[in-house]
């Protein structure tokens, strides 16, 4: 009886941890549109791109991809890696633009199943 109480246990909160849905964030990156993110975005979000580094409110940090994307025409992005932790995580991710190749590097944290985003990183 207890082996099954202590299995049904690790099932429960196995299930219990869910993680926080990135499909926003990689179709956005995806399509190269940012204003998708608007959202998604927290209050404050630590963005670098090539050439530039910023603390800006989402509105700014919309802007800024969307000048990124302008000059670097998305043709695809996957996900090389995402980890949950429990109120956050990260996406590793490779963007491939008409002129290159770009490793991305995003935090989030979790609002229920909803990724926030606190941090990109374009290089």
């Amino acid at each position: 009886m207890k082996r099954i109480v202590l299995f049904l246990t690790a099932v429960f909160s196995f299930l219990y941890v869910q993680a926080a849905d990135i499909s926003l964030i990689s179709g956005a990156f995806k399509a190269g549109n940012a204003s998708t993110l608007v959202s998604s975005m927290d209050q404050e979000v630590d963005l670098a791109v090539p050439g530039s580094t910023k603390k800006c409110d989402a509105n700014g940090a919309v802007s800024m991809l969307n000048a990124f994307f302008g000059s670097n025409k998305p043709t695809g992005f996957t996900v090389v890696h995402n980890a949950d932790k429990k109120e956050s995580g990260f996406v590793v991710g490779k963007l491939t633009t008409a002129k290159g190749e770009f490793r991305v590097n995003i935090t989030y944290r979790a609002d229920g199943d909803k990724a926030i985003i606190q941090s990109i990183r374009i290089e």
